[in-house]
């Protein structure tokens, strides 16, 4: 950088001054960048001037677009001290001698008027009673000050800008009430000034109002103790979401959306999005060009290591929130998978595929072990420490294989509380008030069909007993004003039933494979479903402890923090928990998606169900079955 040098400059001393007042004063006007800021500007003004009243108006006059904002405030007592102080405010004074609530003092805003338009009139009664106006141009440093020439009945100012930018025409009342709402909040809350924008381009009226938060209110947090003055905190929890900030506010007016953009606070709690609110610093020293900065002097620093006992209660309550949410998650993903596994078990053979052994209510334990704390999932009563199914349907494995008590020969009735993965088909109940069915309970209009099981295998010269499912489009059992109608569409063998809800194959004495048909009527509805069974002379021979008593539903499952370690789940038949390996890479990867990671615990379960059901078979065979149970698993996860 070359500057001019004079033969005394190293001894040379002096005061700075500015070479050209209209160059500062243009960097000044052109510094504001944000046009709605600028119109924040007019309107604290309009505050700091006393008013109770401000109007917006946006509208069209002779071709130009145009801004007018008016108050009843105290008005502008000397034009010509405004126009030849810009960067000395008389507010300046007022503070000096104590006055509180004020913002501006620099007559900076004013000039922000460029970043809105081509000029600005200001109009406003003097002492003496007469209106006056002035009037500015963007890009011209002349005034003119004269006599409005017009009826001014009434106290306060009125500032007119037009033609309005092209870039700015967009601004309509929607987006100027969103930003003044937020912008002012405080400083409208306190103060009672009323402000109404009237846009004639879409013929409405609309009134800015404090922005009210929608998250819960936080309570008892530390004291934010700082020795410049007070600081003032209102932080909610709310849903997390990118709109989901912090805001720096300056005695009500904001000055930074997001306190993250400051890099002293770019950080959690304050990225976390989980917390919305203010925190108000008045002792704040702003760039007075623009006034969405701040400047890091001691007194920042100071409010910055003010806020960190707040940080630390703030992350306290979000490691609260997450684990909360975690329990939560886990629980709705257990409800897909065991609905998603309970649809594939009707397309499976039954006396193949088991559910894991699962404890009754009684019995049953679910979370971690103690000390942990880590999440878990649970089905949220009977549905986990029961039979999984939908009460009132028979078991996949056939009548009277789901739902007994271990150690009993009788089964659990279910309750209400057991539809946590279905439908809810009631029992008899004893008191007339129960016996009365919710609207939502009765199935609707035949929407699907299936059979169970859609798939199986069978020796020669045995039989199967089929089941037809028929379900509303809301996945409501219909059970009501249906025919059903069997038959072999191919292969050999003999069907009984053939016009019930069962039916009975009986497979030939050789080996072949057969497509049952199933058609189901309601009114003129009629859906068709097929069902594939293989019949052999070699059945795979079925693995000890598999028995029918032992097989009564999905467990829970938890997570057990388990770094280094290669295994991803292992199943507890005590406690009837899957434990999965949450430091694993693979549930790492498959956290960073929701429906991955759904995917990826469906796949665990079914592992663990292969491995439960299958103890004696070979590697080979195990591999076939988790594909064949991952395939129609996977079908039914949403």
């Amino acid at each position: 950088m070359l500057l001019p040098m004079s033969r005394d400059e190293g001894s040379a001393s002096g005061k700075l001054k500015i070479g050209d007042h209209w160059n500062a004063i243009t960097i000044i006007a052109l510094s504001q960048n944000n046009p709605l800021k600028a119109i924040a500007e007019f309107v604290e003004n309009s505050i700091d001037a006393g008013a109770r009243n401000v109007t917006i108006v946006r509208g069209k006059h002779q071709g130009e677009h145009y801004l007018k904002i008016a108050d009843d405030g105290s008005g502008i007592q000397d034009f010509r001290y405004v126009a030849t102080h810009i960067g000395d405010s008389i507010k300046r004074e007022l503070k000096r001698k104590g006055e509180k609530g004020l913002q501006g003092e620099f007559w900076i805003g004013l000039l922000s008027f460029w970043t809105v338009g081509e000029t600005c009139t200001i109009t406003s009664a003097g002492p003496d009673g007469t209106a006056r106006s002035m009037k500015l141009v963007k890009g011209n440093p002349s005034y003119a000050i004269r006599d409005a020439g017009t009826l001014f009945g009434r106290p306060g100012t009125e500032l007119l800008i037009r033609p309005i930018l092209a870039g700015v025409r967009a601004l309509s009342g929607d987006k100027i009430q969103n930003f003044l709402a937020s912008e002012l909040r405080d400083r409208i809350a306190k103060s009672g000034v009323r402000i109404k924008i009237l846009d004639h381009a879409s013929r409405r009226e609309l009134v800015v109002e404090p922005r009210k938060f929608k998250g819960r209110l936080i309570h008892q947090l530390p004291e934010a103790r700082c020795p410049f003055g007070e600081v003032y905190l209102e932080l909610y929890f709310a849903e997390p979401s990118p709109e989901t900030l912090v805001g720096i506010y300056k005695q009500g007016t904001r000055v930074l959306p997001d306190i993250s953009r400051l890099d002293a606070f770019a950080r959690s709690p304050w990225t976390s999005r989980y917390i919305e609110g203010i925190v108000d610093a008045p002792f704040l020293q702003l760039t007075p060009g623009t006034r969405d900065g701040i400047v890091l002097d001691e007194a920042f620093d100071s409010f910055r290591i003010a806020l960190e006992p707040v940080e630390d209660a703030l992350e306290a309550l979000l490691v609260e929130q997450r684990k909360a949410e975690e329990e939560e998650a886990s629980r709705q993903i257990l409800h897909r998978v065991t609905r998603a596994f309970r649809e594939a078990f009707l397309h499976l053979p039954s006396e193949e595929y088991g559910w894991l052994a699962a404890k009754t209510r009684e019995g049953r334990r679910f979370g971690s072990e103690p000390g942990e704390g880590e999440g878990r999932g649970s089905a949220g009563g009977a549905g986990s420490e029961g039979s999984g199914l939908v009460p009132g349907e028979e078991s996949p494995l056939g009548p009277g294989q789901s739902g007994a008590a271990e150690g009993s020969g009788e089964a659990s009735p279910p309750g209400p509380e057991d539809t946590t993965f279905g439908e809810y088909m009631p029992e008899p109940l004893d008191r007339p008030e129960e016996l009365q069915k919710s609207f939502f309970q009765y199935a609707g209009p035949l929407h699907k069909l299936l059979i169970s099981p859609a798939s199986s295998v069978i020796g020669v010269g045995e039989s199967r007993k089929l089941r037809a499912v028929a379900r509303d489009r809301s996945g409501r059992t219909v059970d009501s004003d249906v025919r059903f109608e069997w038959r072999i569409f191919e292969g050999a063998g003999s069907l009984e039933g053939t016009d019930s809800a069962y039916a009975e194959y009986t497979a030939p004495e050789e080996p072949c494979i057969v497509t049952i048909e199933l058609r189901a009527t309601q009114g003129e509805t009629l859906l068709v479903a097929n069902a594939l069974i293989t019949v052999t002379a070699e059945l795979v021979r079925r693995p000890a402890g598999t028995s029918a008593a032992g097989r009564r539903g999905l467990p829970g499952y938890t997570y057990r923090r388990a770094p280094g370690e290669l295994w991803r789940s292992r199943y507890d038949p005590e406690q009837s928990v899957i434990y999965i390996n949450n430091a694993h890479a693979d549930f790492v990867f498959a956290s960073r998606h929701p429906m991955t990671k759904v995917r990826y615990i469906a796949r665990l379960f079914a592992k663990e169900l292969v491995l439960a059901n299958f103890p004696e078979a070979d590697r080979e065979e195990l591999l076939e079955r988790m594909v064949e149970l991952t395939l129609y698993t996977e079908e039914n996860l949403r």
